[in-house]
Parts: structure tokens; C-alpha cells; sequence
């Protein structure tokens, strides 16, 4: 699925909408793309679409920031100062990994093999104007949250 983003508040609306349609079970995301990209900025959306009211930062330094929503885990992750990926073991990256978390991973290319497998990619590219958003869906939950989307955004069009 391909999307252009003509602004922050478009970017903060699909992270909204993407939490609309997020699984409850464990759920990992996968958020490519450069420095400035808007990867926190869909983050951000996406958490307060869940219903986080408060200032979402980039967790560059801690690594991962916290969030309990709706009596659900969710994990934001950023991986960009990251020296090797054996260091996710010694954050405990399995202990983030249960049955309910929403993991999103920014900067996943730097955890090499060590991280799990991805249900949802999102990539984010400069344009001219706004972003390209590209979001491939990896798992059947994934292929189910893009379809939703796609209906969404093609009413939207053709309104």
C-alpha cells in the first residue's frame, strides 16, 4: 500500500487510523526511513489514536519508552544509536515480547537478525512535498490492518 503524506497532521492521522485497526494480540511494526522522516511523528499518532494523551519523545538515547494503554504494553523502540545488535540482549528484548505488546521499532535494520520478525513495515520517503508512506504487510494480521486502510483511504479519495 502506497500513500502520500502531504503534512505532519497526515502523518499523525495515519498513525491514528493504523491504531484503529492495530490487533490486541502481540503485534510488531517495523518504521523505516531517514533521520526526520516522520517515524516518530506516525508513532506519535499511533499512540494517541490508542489513547496517550502526553508528549511522545524519541526514545534515541533510552532506547525503548514505555507506554500501558487499554491494559496493553506498547514498546517504542529506536534503534539508531545502537553499536551492535547484541546489545538488545542486554535490554532484555524477549521480556518485551508477550502475547498482548505492540512493539514499534524504529531503526530495525540496526538490530540485524536479533530482532523478531516484523507483522507490518512502514517506510517513510521525502517528496517534493509531504512523505510516501509504503506499508507492506508481512503477517495475515498485517494483510487484514492494510485492508482496512485501503478501504479507508480510497473512500476518502472518492469523497
Amino acid at each position: 500500500m502506497l500513500l502520500t503524506l502531504d503534512n505532519e497532521s497526515a502523518t499523525l492521522k495515519l498513525g491514528k487510523n493504523i491504531s484503529r485497526y492495530c490487533p490486541n494480540n502481540a503485534f510488531i511494526i517495523h518504521l523505516l526511513g531517514e533521520l526526520g522522516a516522520g517515524k516518530t511523528t506516525l508513532t506519535r499518532g499511533l499512540l494517541n489514536g490508542l489513547g496517550h494523551q502526553h508528549y511522545v519523545k524519541s526514545p534515541t538515547y533510552t532506547l525503548v519508552e514505555h507506554y500501558h494503554l487499554n491494559a496493553r504494553d506498547i514498546y517504542h523502540f529506536d534503534l539508531y544509536r545502537l553499536a551492535d545488535p547484541e546489545e538488545l540482549d542486554y535490554i532484555g528484548l524477549d521480556d518485551y515480547h508477550d502475547n498482548r505488546a505492540l512493539c514499534l521499532i524504529e531503526w530495525p535494520e540496526q538490530g540485524g537478525n536479533v530482532l523478531p520478525s516484523p507483522d507490518l513495515i512502514i517506510s517513510l520517503q521525502y517528496q517534493p512535498k509531504g512523505r510516501q508512506v509504503s506499508l507492506k504487510a508481512v503477517s495475515e494480521q498485517a494483510q487484514d490492518l492494510c485492508q482496512q486502510l485501503r478501504q479507508d483511504y480510497s473512500a476518502q479519495s472518492s469523497a
